[in-house]
């Protein structure tokens, strides 16, 4: 039997539009009511609710206080692939090659890691070519969905067409019995992959220190001041002489002053 749900009033989506705003720094555009309707009219049949105003009170009580990250969850967008973007990869390639004698620690921020595609490519390409330095992905996201099937490290084959054959025999595992049908990235490279929740809207401590740090396709949904403001939280943990990679249709032109540009979507922190 299918659920006849409520239409969302025009001044309850402006509620939303705020609220998600002012949480993840989201500008939902009115096109973007369908998706919200969808999306979150599955709560108001988990709770029995009558209308949007009602779960938007819940979410403002302490009735439920891990409903916030359950929309939060549900409101964000986590499109992602293996490879996105090969270029970035290449040139990920090409530092970690002419650093490779440089020592220490590298360290690298998928911002934006959504279910892990990201970070895990990062790993291939730094478990390949920078085989003798120490070496770690750090990958966030602010949905804790997405961040726990990242950890788990498991993909359907249908998602993998991005990785090179020689990656996915060397780095990748197929799934056998409850898991057939599934990728299993390898528990070795897996080991050097750490995910946790970031609000990058918000000040960001704990994450320590960066050579390199990609956030692709995510500042599309941001305004031009929250745009501003995740660069400058970021910008802390990036070493002098670290490199900063956006999506290939963003760009930091008139965000921020602190980097200078490599490339088209590759800028660089100044060492001194």
């Amino acid at each position: 039997m299918n659920t006849v749900r409520p239409a969302i009033t025009d001044q309850e989506f402006a509620l939303f539009q705020r609220l998600i705003y002012r949480i993840a720094g989201i500008s939902l555009s009115d096109a973007k009511r369908v998706l919200l309707v969808g999306r979150l009219g599955r709560r108001l049949d988990y709770y029995g609710l009558a209308t949007y105003g009602e779960y938007y009170r819940l979410l403002s009580s302490d009735e439920e206080p891990n409903e916030l990250q359950t929309m939060v969850d549900l409101l964000t967008t986590n499109e992602t692939y293996f490879f996105r973007e090969p270029q970035h990869f290449d040139f990920l390639r090409d530092l970690v090659q002419q650093e490779a004698g440089a020592g220490g620690l590298f360290r690298i921020w998928s911002g934006a890691s959504s279910s892990g595609e990201e970070a895990y490519s990062m790993a291939m390409v730094l478990a390949e070519y920078c085989p003798l330095r120490a070496w770690e992905v750090f990958g966030s996201d602010i949905s804790m969905t997405v961040l726990a099937r990242a950890q788990t490290g498991v993909y359907s084959l249908e998602r993998i067409s991005g990785i090179p054959p020689a990656f996915l025999r060397k780095y990748c595992l197929k799934g056998v019995r409850s898991q057939e049908g599934k990728l299993l990235i390898d528990g070795r490279l897996r080991q050097h992959v750490r995910f946790a929740q970031v609000n990058l809207t918000q000040p960001i401590s704990g994450v320590g220190q960066f050579d390199v740090i990609f956030l692709r396709n995510v500042m599309i949904y941001f305004d031009t001041e929250t745009k501003r403001k995740v660069v400058a939280n970021m910008l802390p943990s990036l070493k002098p002489g670290g490199h900063f990679v956006v999506g290939h249709s963003e760009s930091l032109n008139g965000l921020t002053t602190n980097l200078l540009a490599v490339r088209p979507t590759i800028y660089r922190k100044p060492a001194g």
